[in-house]
């Protein structure tokens, strides 16, 4: 995963609901966080559910922290009711939650992996930190810290970064509020040695024992909320906002681009043969002919790959670029983050009003630049 242009190449992803995702079950996820810590090669885990899609809408740094993730899994079960309901192959829901579980149960591993609290409500990283001590097979606290209710910039303190690095983590478990934990997150990274880092703010009140976890029927039903207002009864507010806007989005975005897109995949646009020319001048053109869906977007991932390298802004040419699906749109949200790290922009060019429509339901197109 140091390689990211292997990693961009690599990774299936699709865009639910404006975010890109890895197709990638629970196993899968599993395997590469402890990859990525048997290689000490970074991953930037996120997790986002419906309260990061909403949240997301309006916050632009928010959804670019989703987009700057290593992985990134669908944790929400009405994510995966929306991929069903637009055929896209991502059909298990990864929740952070049992993730890090099924890590702490894990034994017979050459070395337990050392997690990192930091955050959470006053005193739960300590209880987090020794609770995960006396009952975890697979994993052992190597530390904690609480930085109280203060600014990103008041928690990224050279001082507070060394604390944590010197307890040498393998995982660094944030609990600060989503958008606070993706930020400290982004702002300090860098500066961070351990191989992986996720915002996963209920991960240390279950571990702590101060909240009970949804039963995993209610979680298969897509209830686990009605379970945590039952604890924690002022999330109603955020959850009766993020329904709300569910509906939304379910009326105005999901349910046209459903419809759309099965009389797509039904014309002959879709079968169109994808053909992709490469020309460089002053800026690097990417031509896409025909239509680029899952099932062959390898050939183009890889177009996009050649030019990660060059110094050239780039455009893609969407001339004649016929059908597009939830594959494209993930691929070249990442494509355009490895630009952007560089320095360099990416333009669509000629974008016709199928494909227009297209990102417009798919809530990105705001994201894009359109000439």
């Amino acid at each position: 995963m140091t390689n990211k242009i292997e990693c961009f190449v690599d990774r299936d992803v699709h865009s639910i609901l404006g975010l890109p995702f890895d197709s990638v079950s629970l196993d899968g996820a599993i395997a590469i966080v402890r990859k990525s810590i048997e290689q000490d090669a970074s991953c930037f885990l996120s997790t986002p559910n419906l309260n990061f899609v909403i949240a997301t809408q309006a916050d632009d740094a928010f959804f670019q922290s989703i987009v700057d993730s290593d992985l990134s899994v669908a944790d929400g079960m009405p994510l995966i009711w929306v991929a069903k309901l637009l055929g896209i192959p991502i059909a298990e829901r990864v929740a952070g939650s049992t993730l890090f579980d099924e890590l702490s149960k894990q034994k017979n591993k050459a070395e337990k992996i050392n997690v990192f609290f930091f955050g959470g409500q006053e005193g739960i990283a300590e209880l987090a930190h020794q609770k995960l001590n006396e009952n975890s097979l697979g994993m052992i606290s190597c530390g904690y810290y609480d930085p109280g209710f203060v600014s990103v910039t008041e928690m990224s303190t050279e001082n507070i970064i060394n604390t944590i690095n010197d307890c040498d983590p393998d995982f660094i478990v944030v609990a600060l509020g989503a958008r606070k934990g993706q930020e400290w997150i982004q702002q300090n990274r860098d500066e961070l040695n351990a191989a992986v880092i996720s915002h996963l703010g209920a991960v240390i009140n279950f571990v702590a024992g101060n909240v009970e976890r949804a039963p995993v029927m209610w979680q298969r039903l897509g209830v686990e909320w009605l379970w945590r207002i039952r604890q924690e009864p002022t999330l109603w507010k955020r959850y009766l906002f993020d329904g709300l806007a569910f509906l939304r989005l379910l009326v105005f975005n999901v349910l046209p681009l459903a419809i759309y897109d099965r009389i797509l995949r039904r014309s002959e646009c879709f079968n169109e043969v994808c053909k992709i020319e490469l020309i460089e001048n002053e800026k690097t053109t990417i031509r896409v002919i025909g239509s680029v869906h899952h099932q062959i977007i390898d050939e183009f991932k890889h177009s996009l790959a050649t030019t990660i390298n060059n110094e050239n802004d780039v455009v893609l040419d969407c001339f004649k670029l016929s059908y597009i699906d939830s594959a494209f749109i993930a691929t070249i949200l990442l494509f355009q983050r490895h630009l952007n790290q560089q320095g360099r922009s990416l333009v669509l060019d000629n974008v016709s009003s199928r494909i227009i429509r297209i990102l417009r339901l798919s809530s990105v197109i705001k994201y894009f630049t359109l000439s």
